[in-house]
């Protein structure tokens, strides 16, 4: 047998070697040692179906052998150069990218991580308008550098404690105290009036997640975005989409701002790109690419293996139509939520768009029920599930799984939840 450490010994040498802020799910962790698809594997031999995706990044699945094998040829061949050499990945991939990119976003600027990508789309922002401060929503998250954690709402991910002043926040589109129609009118009356107030000539752009992850899954109405875009172009400022946690097949479409039918400015990429593997990218058009000419590179960005491997996750989710799988088995599991919500009231709302859902659960008062999406994270977890939770007051249980989940598995998720909720309520 494997000779694990098991999960106190990983508890203990977390707290000795790493820093407090590296926390965990459970009052009972398993050790996850093992994943194939979309199921994980821990330290003792238990199975658990993967409803979370390692917050949306594995959407082909664990250890996928098809994508696998891409890594496996490219790492044994050329591993890495820099951008400062030629290499062929990179530029494949870019191709690549732009035939899927939506409108005429056509250019990548490759790097590591989500933060990155945020961090060099308000560059870029900021380049092409010679314009500083920018807008963007309540309840958001764009990363953990200087810029993007300026830019992000989540009081919890916000640490530092000096950060930019040149961003001002905007109700989103939810509230407890108004429909959806209601909360996104309200929410482009205030861009506007932070438009008037702060002066149109002082704003590069306005940032925004399609469907808001970390801050509960908050889902616009359809017509919001094209709405946001008209008003925002009569000001000449650019709206920046964070695809970061949304893209790649997981609302149904390859990009979730393709259910809005809106084309943004510019364009950023991380996570489920290389499934697993490091990689992320800010894009756009012609016009804005153009702007950037100071010399500018990412150590480790596109890097061929990470390149090879997006390459072979872009063409596993064509071959095997995850947009499609995604958009059905969405549809079934909101469905089956919206009927536990009918059984168990606790449920406060039910939002989302294709394998992207969140079910926020509340008190009888009113205020998050945290510890009863606690509890039933954990009972999920002792029953082989493995699911998220987000919002504000972390009461919101995160639907995300790997989209190559089958209907069994959405029965035996629901099965179960119902059993867990019973427990409860």
């Amino acid at each position: 047998m494997d000779n694990y450490l098991g999960p106190q010994k990983i508890i203990e040498k977390k707290k000795e070697f790493l820093f407090p802020c590296s926390q965990h799910f459970y009052k009972n962790p398993p050790q996850i040692v093992r994943g194939e698809m979309q199921y994980l594997y821990d330290s003792e031999g238990k199975k658990y179906l993967d409803f979370f995706a390692g917050v949306s990044v594995m959407n082909c699945g664990h250890c996928n052998p098809e994508i696998l094998e891409a890594s496996i040829n490219q790492m044994k061949t050329l591993q890495h150069t820099t951008t400062i050499y030629l290499t062929q990945p990179i530029v494949d991939l870019a191709e690549k990218l732009s035939q899927i990119l939506p409108g005429a976003i056509k250019h990548s600027f490759f790097c590591s991580t989500g933060s990155e990508a945020n961090e060099g789309a308000l560059l870029l922002a900021r380049l092409y308008t010679g314009k500083n401060d920018f807008i963007a929503l309540n309840n958001s998250l764009h990363g953990r550098t200087y810029l993007t954690m300026s830019t992000t709402a989540i009081p919890m991910w916000r640490a530092d404690p000096s950060l930019s002043d040149c961003v001002s926040f905007v109700s989103n589109t939810y509230s407890k105290d108004k429909n959806l129609e209601d909360a996104a009118n309200e929410s482009l009356n205030t861009v506007q009036r932070v438009i008037k107030s702060k002066g149109a000539e002082t704003i590069a752009a306005l940032i925004a997640e399609p469907i808001q992850g970390n801050g509960g899954i908050i889902t616009p109405p359809y017509w919001y975005f094209k709405r946001l875009k008209d008003l925002l172009e009569s000001y000449e400022i650019l709206l920046i989409i964070d695809e970061v946690q949304t893209g790649f097949a997981r609302t149904g479409k390859m990009f979730a701002i393709e259910n809005y039918d809106v084309v943004p400015d510019i364009m950023t990429v991380a996570k489920a790109l290389g499934n697993g593997m490091p990689i992320s990218a800010f894009c756009t058009n012609d016009k804005i690419a153009a702007s950037f000419t100071k010399p500018s590179a990412s150590t480790l960005g596109g890097n061929p293996v990470s390149a090879s491997t997006a390459i072979a996750v872009l063409d596993y989710i064509e071959k095997h139509n995850l947009c499609n799988h995604a958009e059905k088995l969405g549809k079934k599991l909101y469905s089956e939520l919206i009927r536990l919500q009918k059984k168990y009231p606790n449920i406060y709302d039910v939002r989302g768009i294709g394998l992207m859902v969140g079910a926020e659960l509340l008190k009888e008062n009113g205020e998050p029920a945290s510890e009863e999406t606690d509890f039933i994270l954990e009972e999920l977890k002792d029953r082989g599930i493995l699911l998220g939770k987000n919002g504000l007051g972390r009461n919101v249980l995160a639907f995300q799984p790997p989209l190559v989940i089958t209907e069994k598995d959405v029965d035996f998720l629901i099965d179960e939840l119902d059993r867990a909720f019973s427990r409860v309520y």
